[in-house]
C-alpha cells in the first residue's frame, strides 16, 4: 500500500489552487519563531499560524545551536497548553551532530544544514520513495529567469550560515544515483 506523506519547510503557506493543503510535517525555522514577540503572554498569532496546518507535526531544529534551543522552547511552551494533542518534536542533538558529521565528511562546508536539507535525510532514513519540489537555491530558473527563495517569500539564509548550492549538488547526486527524485520544472 502506498502511504503519501507531505512535508512542507519553513512555515510555508498552503492552498488548495497552487500547492494543495495536505501537511503531515512542517519545519519551523527558529528564525521564524522571533517574528513572534512576547509568545508566553501573546501566542495567538503564531497559534493562529500553525493552525491553517491542521493537525500535520511541527517539528524544528531546536538544538542546532543555543539560540534555536531557547526560541524553540517558547514556541513549544507557547503552543503545547492551548493544543496539547499537538505533536512538537525536536530533532535530537546526537541526530543533527551525526547528520552534519556525515555530510561534511562528504565535502558539505556549510556552518549549519539547513532545515530542509536535514528533513529531506530524514525522509531518506524513513521512507521508500522520497519526492523533493522547490528544493532549487539559486536565484534564477533553468530559463535564466529571476525567482524568490520560497515560493512565499524572498527572505533568503543569512550568508554564510548555510551552503544551499553544495546541499543542491548533493541531492542531485542522489537523484542521479536513483536515491530521491528531484523536480526541477514548475508545477503546473
Amino acid at each position: 500500500m502506498l502511504f503519501l506523506f507531505v512535508c512542507r519547510f519553513n512555515m510555508a503557506p498552503i492552498d488548495e489552487k497552487d500547492v494543495g493543503l495536505k501537511t503531515d510535517l512542517i519545519t519551523i525555522n527558529p528564525s521564524q519563531i522571533k517574528g513572534y514577540r512576547n509568545l508566553q503572554k501573546r501566542p495567538g498569532p503564531l497559534m493562529q499560524r500553525v493552525n491553517i496546518y491542521g493537525n500535520a507535526s511541527l517539528i524544528m531544529p531546536a538544538f542546532a545551536s543555543p539560540q534555536n534551543t531557547r526560541l524553540s522552547v517558547s514556541a513549544l511552551k507557547a503552543l503545547w497548553p492551548p493544543r496539547p494533542q499537538l505533536r512538537v518534536i525536536f530533532f535530537s542533538s546526537s541526530y543533527l551532530k551525526t547528520l552534519d558529521h556525515f555530510w561534511k565528511g562528504h565535502g558539505l562546508r556549510g556552518n549549519r544544514l539547513s532545515t530542509g536539507f536535514m528533513l529531506i535525510n530524514v525522509a531518506l532514513e524513513l521512507c521508500d520513495h522520497v519526492h523533493i519540489y522547490g528544493f532549487w537555491p539559486f536565484d534564477i530558473d533553468l530559463q535564466q529567469r529571476p525567482l524568490p527563495h520560497h515560493y512565499f517569500d524572498n527572505k533568503g539564509p543569512k550568508k554564510g550560515v548555510h551552503s544551499m548550492p553544495e546541499e543542491f549538488l548533493h541531492l542531485l547526486q542522489l537523484h542521479s544515483q536513483g536515491v530521491l527524485t528531484m523536480h526541477l520544472k514548475p508545477c503546473l
